[in-house]
């Protein structure tokens, strides 16, 4: 800030300039709250239960349907939000386990090639 900036400008750069305790909760603020507000306008449980049901998807030992929430008395304060965050975080954790086990099988294969090849694949002439 220049020299000549009013004080009450300078305060608020100091809480609030980019690092600054209040640049990070206003930014953290942000992202929960757009998270939030986009999941509700854009997540409906409705039509995704009835999407899983349509597909058969299904949760082992649970029967579908309404009373299902109510039966076990668990409450959604952020609904579709953790059911999002669930659901992503589970997808990539199975993603990442396949990528594991694929890269495994791939090193088991090239060692056993190696293990049969011509004495490391250089050719002779």
């Amino acid at each position: 800030m220049g020299a000549n900036a009013p004080e009450w400008l300078t305060t608020f750069e100091a809480m609030f300039g980019y690092g600054k305790p209040g640049h990070m909760a206003l930014y953290a603020f942000g992202i929960i709250f757009f998270c939030f507000f986009y999941t509700s306008i854009v997540f409906n449980p409705e039509e995704t239960a009835d999407n899983l049901r349509k597909y058969g998807g299904f949760v082992p030992g649970i029967r579908p349907g309404k009373k299902t929430i109510s039966y076990y008395a668990v409450p959604f304060y952020l609904g579709g939000t953790s059911v999002l965050i669930v659901i992503s975080v589970t997808l990539d954790t199975v993603a990442q386990i396949q990528s594991h086990l694929v890269a495994h099988q791939y090193e088991g294969l090239i060692k056993r090639s190696k293990l049969r090849g011509s004495g490391g694949g250089v050719l002779k002439k």
